[in-house]
């Protein structure tokens, strides 16, 4: 994908966060990385989504240094580029702060895997980390040590919200928006009730058809 594509499909993706309720006002953001180069195409920091265009968006080195851009890159940019660095299968990073799901960071809860979407989409519980300050690699740190040895393309933080990878921006997106409907369906269910979570098995057996089996090959 030539970097001028990456950066219309980052700025178009954006739209896609209040589209689904993961954002407010100018909170979030998206990133994606171009495989023929390794460079990173990144929101500008503060500005709102409505004045998104491919041209603002910031093109930085996988250090976080900007290469092509007139604006600041968002204050995650730099822990977006640690996790590109420490994962080689990441092409798309998300952050929001979705209501359902950040409701669950601010308690320090993980989400347990009670639904066969999350047993698809997630292979397992989507975790919870540490807390970890805004403006340097802690964020990335955090999300990486989280997520090792977990099947889930999200993390929660501690008193901070959702972070999300794919292999590329758009899948990123849509674990985004995939965390939080599981996120508001176990908080309703818990109104209701004690969610049961699902057998490992089952679990093990949703995932692989989702990933193997599921749409069109």
């Amino acid at each position: 994908m030539l970097l001028s594509e990456l950066r219309a499909e980052v700025s178009r993706l954006h739209a896609l966060l209040p589209a689904n309720n993961l954002v407010a006002w100018t909170s979030g953001n998206i990133s994606g990385r171009d495989p023929a180069s390794g460079l990173i195409v990144i929101k500008p920091s503060g500005l709102k989504y409505d004045q998104l265009t491919p041209e603002n968006m910031v093109i930085v080195d996988e250090n976080g240094k900007v290469i092509e851009g007139e604006l600041s890159p968002s204050s995650d940019t730099l822990s977006h580029c640690y996790i590109y660095r420490q994962r080689s299968d990441v092409g798309g990073v998300v952050h929001t702060h979705s209501r359902y799901a950040t409701a669950f960071a601010a308690v320090g809860q993980s989400i347990p895997c009670v639904l066969t979407a999350m047993g698809d989409e997630f292979g397992g519980p989507i975790p919870c980390g540490g807390f970890a300050l805004i403006g340097g690699e802690e964020i990335g740190q955090e999300v990486i040590r989280t997520l090792e040895g977990s099947r889930s393309p999200a993390a929660l933080l501690q008193n901070h919200g959702v972070f999300t990878i794919g292999k590329n921006a758009e899948a990123a997106v849509k674990a985004a928006v995939m965390t939080e409907d599981v996120a508001a369906t176990v908080w309703l269910a818990r109104q209701l009730g004690n969610p049961s979570a699902l057998a490992p098995d089952d679990v093990d057996k949703l995932h692989y058809r989702y990933t193997h089996v599921y749409g069109q090959h």
